[in-house]
């Protein structure tokens, strides 16, 4: 999540210039309800950039939108840049993510819709399943608050460890009460988890990570995180106040259609699952 963005403040910048300032920004903020120019937004290549693409290409024209996609490839960049008008909206997170980053970083990002959920999954170069891990095999981990917990609750619900009663969205290792197999655990940027596979003897990967590698979570994984009841959904979401923007409302409608939902489905065969 650490990782450098592929768009660097300097550019962004200079695009918040270039697109008028008529994004989420200053004259929004000043009162402002001229919401003219392109929606852009900030999402992570896959699946997020690539869906947005498909409504882009597919979609917007006949409802009078235009959209613009600008890919990130880190997990905080996307909401600075929301944040502080260089970007009208983002796609990338889900909502325990969410209220982590606005907690500790003083931002007001908002969400509007939820579109889909990437499971999290168990990989590994060296097993095929995940009771073949030895003993004192090293798992590598997101090294983000809550990415690091959901990872930890994937391998307790999979009987690989065992967490502490009441465990929320902070569990690190050093709440883990029962590890049979003496596991050990490397903390990554969510970024370096499929990087880190042949270093490793598995890797919990988030699901667009894992995509963006080659990797097919419905196929590949050793352990693939449920899709019921999950918190996880990812969605669009915008600064706080800017989700009356008809701008917004129109990508919004369209991001739950029927035909992103077919889209999701016979692009990803169940690795990213729409949750609309």
């Amino acid at each position: 999540m650490r990782n450098t963005a592929k768009l660097t403040t300097a550019v962004l910048a200079a695009g918040a210039v270039t697109f008028g300032l008529t994004a989420c920004g200053s004259d929004k903020d000043s009162g402002s309800s001229d919401y003219s120019g392109p929606l852009v937004v900030a999402a992570s290549p896959t699946p997020h950039a690539e869906i947005l693409n498909f409504v882009k290409d597919k979609l917007a024209k006949k409802a009078g939108l235009d959209l613009e996609v600008k890919e990130f490839t880190d997990y905080i960049t996307p909401n600075t840049a929301t944040e502080d008008g260089s970007v009208d909206a983002n796609y990338f997170q889900n909502q325990p993510y969410l209220d982590d980053f606005n907690k500790k970083r003083g931002t007001h990002i908002a969400p509007v819709v939820t579109v889909h959920l990437e499971p999290l999954g168990l990989y590994s170069h060296k097993v095929k399943k995940a009771d073949a891990l030895k003993s004192g095999a090293t798992i590598a981990v997101p090294n983000d608050a809550v990415n690091e917990a959901r990872a930890l609750k994937l391998l307790a619900a999979n009987g690989l460890i065992t967490l502490k009663d009441g465990v929320g969205n902070e569990a690190t290792p050093q709440d883990i009460t029962k590890n049979p197999k003496d596991l050990k655990f490397k903390e990554v940027e969510a970024a370096q988890t499929a990087r880190s596979l042949d270093d490793v003897d598995a890797a919990v990967i988030n699901g667009n990570y894992a995509i963006s590698a080659g990797i097919k979570p419905a196929k590949d994984a050793l352990v693939l995180e449920s899709a019921k009841n999950s918190p996880y959904g990812n969605f669009l979401a915008v600064k706080e106040g800017n989700e009356k923007d008809p701008r917004v409302k129109k990508l919004a409608k369209l991001l739950t259609s029927p035909e992103v939902k077919k889209f999701i489905e016979d692009k990803y065969q169940g690795s990213v699952i729409p949750s609309f």
